[in-house]
């Protein structure tokens, strides 16, 4: 796994609005391993035994489920500590026949599973290769969208389970109505642009990562309606930043809280 042993930034939450609370917990608890560690009235947070960080259900049986795809969540990455554990967890996605798969890619820096949870929100399962092995381009990273050879990766599994307890969320990859306005917001976060030439879309990092967060204009504007299923507010722990509430260009709730 690639991470800077003293990291200036870390993803530690997200919230989710669900409109069938069963289905979602069936999902999140039962296949992928992810605990209860508290339920109050309308929320549920959910976490893997490492606690790197807590997934929030907010549920709301009267949610319309987001369209897709529209302003708000492309999907959010959660990051395996080796490609052992992604090929266990993919092994289970496989065994399980789970319905809502949506493809692989190998993007240069790291190996990706893409699907989708019940509800349609974005997910992604990867693993990073070394900083040392990942593509360049002069100075500039030069991520890549190339296929994913799911047999060798599967030959790597030495059984079907869930989600390793040391997983992370890894990043957050989101469809934006303006990438200069998007770009600017992150840049106040401590990030900075790691990739600026794929196509509708730029990635921004900090500590020389790969992305934290990708921003994209994929949506073409598209709005869902008021109170939709999906992303609501995510958490930021920030090094040397003041806790604070402040809401992203798409209108979510952005926690920063020290890191």
């Amino acid at each position: 796994m690639s991470q800077n042993p003293s990291p200036t930034l870390a993803l530690t939450g997200l919230t989710l609005r669900v409109q069938n609370l069963e289905r979602q917990l069936a999902f999140y608890r039962d296949l992928l391993g992810l605990e209860v560690i508290r339920s109050q009235q309308q929320e549920t947070d959910l976490a893997l035994p490492g606690r790197h960080f807590t997934l929030t259900l907010q549920h709301q049986p009267t949610a319309p489920l987001r369209p897709q795809p529209t302003l708000g969540l492309y999907h959010f990455a959660l990051l395996l500590p080796s490609r052992a554990a992604l090929a266990k967890v993919f092994w289970r996605l496989v065994e399980a026949r789970y319905p809502h798969f949506q493809g692989a890619s190998d993007h240069g820096v790291s190996e990706a599973l893409y699907l989708a949870d019940p509800e349609g929100n974005g997910l992604e399962f990867y693993r990073d290769r070394p900083r040392a092995d990942w593509p360049f381009r002069g100075e500039r990273l030069a991520m890549v969208t190339k296929p994913l050879d799911l047999e060798a990766l599967l030959a790597e599994a030495e059984g079907s389970e869930g989600l390793d307890p040391q997983t992370t969320l890894g990043h957050l990859h989101l469809h934006v109505r303006d990438l200069d306005e998007a770009q600017a917001f992150f840049e106040g976060l401590g990030m900075e642009l790691m990739q600026g030439d794929y196509p509708g879309a730029r990635f921004l990092a900090a500590d020389g990562y790969h992305h934290h967060i990708g921003i994209n204009l994929w949506a073409r504007g598209r709005t869902a309606p008021p109170h939709a299923t999906g992303l609501l507010g995510y958490q930021l722990a920030l090094r040397g930043r003041p806790a604070q509430r402040l809401s992203d260009p798409n209108g979510a709730s952005v926690e920063v809280v020290p890191l």
